[in-house]
């Protein structure tokens, strides 16, 4: 077996596992959830929600991980004991492969409005960037896959820190100069009254609480094994309580940055005359809201409009990248660690055979795109993540835990989080993730 690569330094670790979790679902999903759900009263519950069901998930996938030192697949093997771990594990490296599969189509979307951004600056109108075929579609699809394949191929250091440490500041820093650029405009003050006055009617709706919830599991990247295997590669002197908590902690301001950002940016575009509402009153989100609702208040805003949709689209490029590596890297680290290839091999076969889910997806996309959306975000990964509370709480040795902790706190058995975590990732998440499941679907 070769040796397992590490992250060098803390910051490095829990920026890679931030940006894994930062990626176009923070950005374009919990604003509209926000908005419709009660401003500050969404966010509320959220930041709860993500501290009471989220972090405990996460924290039993970096133990595992550093404890085993191993992908999914070989982890929930040691864990169990017999196949039915290497099963669960198996499913999620098919999962995040689907995930990774249709999120590089979006991705190179974000590419292409990206492109036109840049071509528009300097005054070329190529209408084929924004007009949506299957040629435009793969060609930027595979584009983004390369970006992927190139850092992955790096390695844990070399590779993915070294672009963590990068693109994370970035992104945040783009962050920042879009939202004090977008809170001058006329009609923001609406999107932050929208952001920040709760709406105390909404708060105890249960729609309110199963968003919240939704948001908060989803957030973190959670149950596909991304954040498993990147605890793998964490040093064993780190505290991993700790360090999870700053994991979380980043992930949730990028959340409500993004907030920040596309709320009252929304509003900005009502007041030029942009419809940000569908036909049933709600706010549009999703592609709607990237590729119909922004681009229209960019071109709506002057000559400087077309430098801040570059500096915007370039944010959601780097989003989409930090988050498509950590994808990447779940099956790579299974052929690395379980079938003895090397890591330039693993990556650039599992490349090709996203590339060719991805293009069967494109060229079915009116049968095939929603379906495996649903397939895995909506019924895969919330089971996957009710699989490793079963395996973090009722499989594996709690001695074993103890003492993977205690490796970077010798006092763990004291600490607040060892007497109230094993437990609550025993009894408590199941049970909400089994809940939020089932309502979700029924």
């Amino acid at each position: 077996m070769a040796a397992r690569g590490q992250f060098s330094s803390r910051i490095g670790f829990v920026l890679a596992a931030a940006g894994s979790a930062v990626g176009l679902g923070n950005i374009w999903g919990f604003p509209t959830k926000v908005a419709e759900n009660g401003g500050a009263a969404f966010i509320l519950m959220y930041l709860i929600l993500a501290f009471l069901l989220a972090y405990p998930v996460l924290m039993a996938e970096l133990i595992i991980g550093r404890a085993k030192r191993a992908n999914m697949v070989g982890a929930l093997h040691q864990i169990s004991g017999n196949p039915f771990g290497s099963f669960v594990g198996g499913i999620g490296a098919i999962t995040v492969i689907l995930i990774l599969a249709f999120y590089s189509i979006v991705a190179g979307w974000m590419i292409a409005y990206f492109f036109d951004s840049l071509t528009s600056i300097v005054q070329l109108d190529i209408n084929w960037l924004t007009t949506d075929s299957i040629c435009r579609n793969i060609i930027f699809m595979a584009l983004f896959l390369i970006l992927t394949c190139y850092v992955v191929i790096g390695g844990v250091s070399a590779g993915i820190e070294r672009w963590s440490v990068r693109l994370m500041p970035t992104l945040l820093l783009l962050m920042v100069l879009l939202i004090i650029y977008v809170s001058f405009q006329s009609g923001a003050s609406e999107g932050w009254k929208k952001l920040l006055i709760p709406d105390i009617g909404k708060v105890f709706q249960p729609t309110l609480m199963l968003d919240a919830m939704g948001q908060a599991f989803f957030s973190m990247s959670l149950g596909v094994g991304t954040m498993l295997v990147y605890g793998s590669y964490v040093q064993k002197q780190e505290n991993l309580p700790s360090l999870g908590a700053s994991v979380a902690l980043v992930d949730i301001g990028v959340a409500i940055l993004a907030g920040m950002l596309i709320i009252p940016a929304m509003f900005v575009a009502l007041n030029n005359g942009v419809t940000i509402f569908a036909d049933d009153g709600t706010l549009l989100s999703g592609p709607d809201l990237i590729f119909q609702v922004l681009p229209s208040l960019f071109s709506n805003i002057g000559l400087i409009g077309v430098y801040v949709a570059t500096v915007f689209f370039m944010l959601m490029v780097i989003a989409s990248l930090t988050s498509s590596i950590s994808m990447l890297e779940v099956p790579v680290s299974f052929l690395v660690d379980n079938k003895g290839m090397k890591r330039p091999a693993a990556t650039l076969l599992l490349t090709t055979m996203v590339f060719l889910i991805s293009a069967g997806i494109v060229f079915n996309f009116e049968l095939l795109f929603g379906f495996v959306i649903t397939l895995t975000t909506e019924y895969s990964q919330p089971l996957l993540g009710l699989m490793l509370c079963i395996f973090a709480g009722w499989l594996w040795n709690r001695h074993q835990i103890l003492e993977e902790l205690k490796n970077g706190d010798p006092k763990a058995e004291s600490s607040f989080f060892w007497k109230v975590w094993p437990w609550y990732i025993k009894f408590v998440c199941p049970v909400l993730i089994a809940t939020n499941f089932y309502l979700s679907v029924a």
